[in-house]
Parts: C-alpha cells; sequence; structure tokens
C-alpha cells in the first residue's frame, strides 16, 4: 500500500469491496485519481458527467452492497448531488468524494474557480449536509486517516450516503498514519445482522406482543418493504413467511427482495394498482404486518390505500409498532422476524381465500402480422426471456407498472428508484449494476424521455464490454407525467435512438442496435440478442403509440392527480 493519503483511500474503497469507482476528472481530484488507477484492485470507471457518475454508484450499491464516485469541487459536486439525494432516500451507501482547493486556500480571502465566486468555500458543503449522513472536509493529514475511516463506516453503518472532501494538494503527500497496513473495518452496524445486538428484553416484549395480537387474527397477512434491504432482513423474511402461512405480498418498491417462487407468494400491494386479487386479500386482513414499509404519495396511490393503522403492525430496521399500540425500540427487524417465526402459529385462512378468489391470466394475445407492437406483448417476450442470471432495471415511467408484473426466477435481480422518481436514473444505474454484477445480464427498460436526460453513458457501458439489453421504448413523450396531468411540454422531439447510439459506438467495442416496429420484428431482435450478440451491449428501440400504457398507469396517474391537486385547507 502506498504510503500516502491517495493509497490509503484507494487501499479503505478496496477493502470494503467497492472495486469500481465512477469518476469526472476535474482539476481538483487528478491526483487522486492517480492513486485510484494505480491501485491493483480498483477499476476507475471514467463516467461523461457527474450525475451518472452518482446513479452509476447508486446502481453499484445496489449491487455489490456500497458504491463510490469521485467528482471535482462544487461544478462537480453540484452537478452530482442529486444522484447522492436519491441514494439517500433509497438507504444506499454510496461515498461521494469531491476533489477540493489546496489546503493553503482556506481561510484565507483568495477567489478561486469552480466557485460562485465568494471566498466562503463551504457552499458545496452546507448543500450536501442534507443529503448525506456524515461530511468530512480533509485540508491537512494528521488527522485525515481518521475522519477517511469515521465517513466509510457512517455510510455502512447508516445504510447512507457520504461526503468526503479532500484538498487537491494532499493526495501524493506521506504521513506516519498511512505507514502501516490499517486495521480492517469491523462495524455493529445501526441496522445489524449481528447477533446480540437487539435489547433483549425488548425484543421479548415486542415477539410476545405481537403473538397475542396475531393468534387472536382470523385472517392476517404479511406484506414485505423496501426497508428489507437496509434491515438486511430477507432471509429472515422468508423464515417468518415459512413459519406462518400467511399470503405473502411485496409492495412495489421491495421487487426483487422477496422471492417470489414462494408458495405463498401471491404479488404487490400498490392499492388500486396491485396484481390481481392482491389488493382484496390485504385490505380485507384483520392484520397486516409491513416490514419495512415506506407510505408516501407514490406507493399509496395519492394517498388512497385502504389499511388502517389499528390493524397494522409495522416493523422498521430497528422499532416495531403494533397498531395504536406499544411501540418497542431497539429491536432489529432480522432479530424480531426470527424469533417471531421460531414462535408463531400457523394460520392458512388468508391463503385458502385467496386460492378460492385467484383466477390465473389469460396469455396474452399475439399481435396480427405486420400489426403494430403492443407494450404489453413486448413485456410478455421480456417475461420469457428472464433466468437467473438476468436483472432488471425499470425507469422511472410506464415501465414501474410493466415490470412490476414480471414474475421474477429465482436469483434474478431487480432494481427501480421509486422514493425519488428521478427520470434518467436507469442509465447510470444499469452502467453501475452491471460493473458491480458481471454475473448477470442487465435488462434494463427506459423510456425515450427519460433516455434523454441521460443517454450519454451508453459510452461508458460500450468503453467497459458490457453486454446489458437496453430496451428503448418510444413512445413519444413523457407518458408517466401526461397521466398525471397532460400538456404540450410532455412532447419531447424523437430522435433516431438507434442512430444515436452507432454514433456512440463509432466502431469502438462491441454494440448491436435494432428498431422494432413489430411482434415478429421484436422476436428476431431477442433471438440476436440472447445468440450470436449475447456478448454485446445490445439496444433494441421498440416503436409503440403515444396511447398504449398500463391499465395500472391510468389509474394510479388519476389518483396522484388528485392528490397533487388538493386545494389549500381553509386557514
Amino acid at each position: 500500500m502506498s504510503a500516502t493519503l491517495g493509497g490509503y483511500i484507494a487501499h479503505r474503497l478496496a477493502s470494503i469491496n467497492c472495486h469500481s469507482i465512477f469518476s469526472v476528472p476535474g482539476d481538483f481530484n487528478l491526483t487522486l485519481l492517480d492513486h485510484l488507477v494505480s491501485h491493483p484492485s480498483l477499476s476507475l470507471i471514467g463516467c461523461c458527467n457527474e450525475l451518472n457518475a452518482g446513479y452509476a454508484a447508486d446502481g453499484h450499491a445496489r449491487a455489490k452492497g456500497v458504491g463510490a464516485c469521485v467528482v471535482t469541487f462544487t461544478v462537480g459536486g453540484l452537478s452530482v448531488i442529486n444522484a447522492i439525494a436519491g441514494a439517500y432516500s433509497e438507504n444506499l451507501p454510496v461515498i461521494c468524494i469531491v476533489g477540493g482547493p489546496n489546503s493553503n486556500d482556506y481561510g484565507t480571502n483568495r477567489i478561486i474557480h469552480h466557485t460562485i465566486g465568494e471566498t466562503d468555500f463551504g457552499q458545496e458543503l452546507r448543500c450536501f449536509q442534507n443529503v448525506t449522513c456524515h461530511q468530512a472536509v480533509i485540508n491537512n493529514l494528521d488527522d485525515a486517516h481518521e475522519q477517511i475511516d469515521t465517513a466509510i463506516s457512517t455510510a455502512l453503518k447508516e445504510s447512507r450516503p457520504v461526503y468526503i472532501s479532500i484538498s487537491c494538494n494532499l493526495p501524493a503527500l506521506p504521513h506516519p498514519t498511512f505507514a502501516r497496513e490499517p486495521v480492517p473495518f469491523f462495524l455493529a452496524p445501526r441496522y445489524a445482522f449481528i447477533e446480540s445486538v437487539s435489547n433483549q428484553r425488548s425484543l421479548e416484549a415486542a415477539v410476545e406482543e405481537t403473538l397475542e395480537v396475531l393468534h387472536k387474527a382470523v385472517k392476517p397477512v404479511l406484506v414485505g418493504g423496501p426497508k428489507l434491504r437496509v434491515g438486511k432482513a430477507q432471509k429472515a423474511f422468508v423464515e417468518l413467511a415459512d413459519a406462518c402461512g400467511y399470503p405473502v405480498a411485496i409492495m412495489p418498491s421491495a421487487k426483487g427482495q422477496v422471492p417470489e417462487q414462494h408458495p405463498n407468494f401471491i404479488g404487490t400491494y400498490w392499492g388500486a394498482v396491485s396484481t390481481s386479487f392482491v389488493c382484496e386479500i390485504v385490505e380485507s386482513a384483520d392484520v397486516y404486518v409491513f416490514v419495512g414499509p415506506i407510505f408516501n404519495d407514490y406507493s399509496s396511490v395519492g394517498y388512497s390505500l385502504l389499511v388502517k393503522t389499528e390493524k397494522a403492525i409495522i416493523v422498521k430496521p430497528n422499532r416495531v409498532n403494533i397498531g395504536h399500540g406499544p411501540s418497542f425500540g431497539c429491536v432489529l427487524m432480522a432479530d424480531y422476524l426470527t424469533l417471531l417465526a421460531k414462535r408463531i402459529k400457523k394460520n392458512t385462512t388468508a391463503m385458502e381465500n385467496y386460492r378460492r378468489i385467484y383466477i390465473p391470466p389469460g396469455r396474452l394475445l399475439k399481435c396480427g402480422q405486420g400489426e403494430a407492437l403492443k407494450v404489453n406483448v413486448l413485456f410478455k417476450h421480456i417475461q420469457d426471456m428472464l433466468t437467473k442470471d438476468n436483472a432488471i432495471i425499470a425507469e422511472t415511467g410506464d415501465s414501474w407498472f410493466n415490470c412490476q408484473k414480471l414474475r421474477l426466477p429465482e436469483g434474478c435481480g431487480y432494481e427501480f428508484q421509486m422514493q425519488y422518481g428521478s427520470i434518467g436514473w436507469a442509465v447510470g444505474a444499469t452502467l453501475g449494476y452491471a460493473q458491480g454484477a458481471k454475473d448477470k445480464r442487465v435488462i434494463a427498460c427506459i423510456g425515450d424521455g427519460s433516455f434523454q436526460v441521460t443517454a450519454q453513458d451508453i459510452s461508458t457501458m460500450i468503453r467497459n464490454g458490457q453486454n446489458t439489453i437496453i430496451f428503448l421504448i418510444n413512445n413519444g413523450g413523457y407518458t408517466i407525467e401526461v397521466e398525471i396531468h397532460d400538456g404540450p411540454y410532455n412532447v419531447i422531439k424523437n430522435w433516431n435512438y438507434t442512430g444515436l447510439v452507432e454514433a456512440i459506438h463509432n466502431g469502438e467495442g462491441s454494440c448491436w442496435t435494432a428498431k422494432v416496429k413489430t411482434e415478429d420484428d421484436l422476436v428476431a431482435a431477442i433471438a440476436t440478442a440472447t445468440g450470436e450478440r449475447k456478448d454485446s451491449l445490445c439496444f433494441i428501440e421498440v416503436i409503440v403509440h403515444k396511447d398504449d400504457t398500463s391499465i395500472e398507469l391510468l389509474e394510479w396517474g388519476s389518483r396522484v392527480s388528485a392528490a397533487n391537486s388538493r386545494p389549500p385547507n381553509p386557514q
């Protein structure tokens, strides 16, 4: 290990299994980038812009448990901050490193470039304070190792992004604290899976109170939420599902966290746009156990869920709330679910009710010869492609709803950004996820409007030899916005998307494109992408009618529109 600050940072990133670092060079971070490039275990992935570098770090954190990006001061930092805010909202540990001004310039009256022209260098730091769980400004070497270790360990413990600013003149400098091999990280995470972290008396009381409620219930249900990830409780959730016999549903942003092959899995609970028959089973239950839920205006379909607090047991990463009654703190999600699974009595009443009312979906009809391709037919074929060796990335928009209906094979990954919902997220996230999960072939479903925001980093995918399949759904605009509130601003300029990607490809690397308008075109394109071009980045532009949307988006859009347009409360 190089006994310099830059070498120390590189070693620390490698030690936490963060081997791909997404960056955009700038004069304040160049020396640091030299040290990252020279570390044998790290790959420096140059991105086309800072926003995509941040999105890529988000995607890498989803695949590998942690992500990192390196940008330059202020012009880079304030560009990447939108992606960091999204990672914060999704509880993802992303280490955002910014190359800062020369340490000699702090505390002077100098005005430097890449700032807003003030002598105060703290504007970037103050912006990041609201979207990171810890901030470190390193402008001297004496405590640099401690600040770096504290920031990285806090990101892992809190499962949130952190901000580290490093003066541009420090990375190449040695210091005695960098001369020896650092002590490996050993963390007692706030949301931990390590035994004996929960308060045992509180844990016992929470489980006993829960059992008293559940054993009186006639038809309880179990619903998984997105905080299963931060609670490291996916395995414990399955243990409870096996033991209780209840129907098992997921909230939309928990898709991919719960195995859909479980015999009691019934689908997605999303209010009026739930999987068929799931809403009826969940909302008619006399007790519902929500594990790691987030109830926002999107997941609640404009606050229209018929869920009553008094009938809900809410399991948070470190707390359990039971109806309007007691709340138990210092109880970690995984510990609670595991102990509950050992003591719960099986109750299959609600599952039996579901099987009585359930009607298997009919097979979707094929498009007629030469008929324009329909979106539901597209997703029928995507469903047929899926194996354990794939991962789905769903961009904000109608792909949320269409991908939600896909039945995931065991081991198939799935990611989307529901809480923050930033259009354009999927391009960078696909880059980062594919870089972190090289054992999977990523399938990304991206709308044309979203693609126009972040299209450039298709270039980085090609440059790094990724073999992702991207379905670019071209319907001429921001369809999700149309269904909330239509206007001429939702219509975009149509691009020749395959022509754009071919221009980016420019004969360097392995890339293949296709433009499809019919089902026969689609079948042929998928055959090529999964056959002779299986090692290439495959970009398939799918032309569909602008009004060809899922029924779920139509319902969801009208309810979100109603929630958005509520008049002010009387004063």
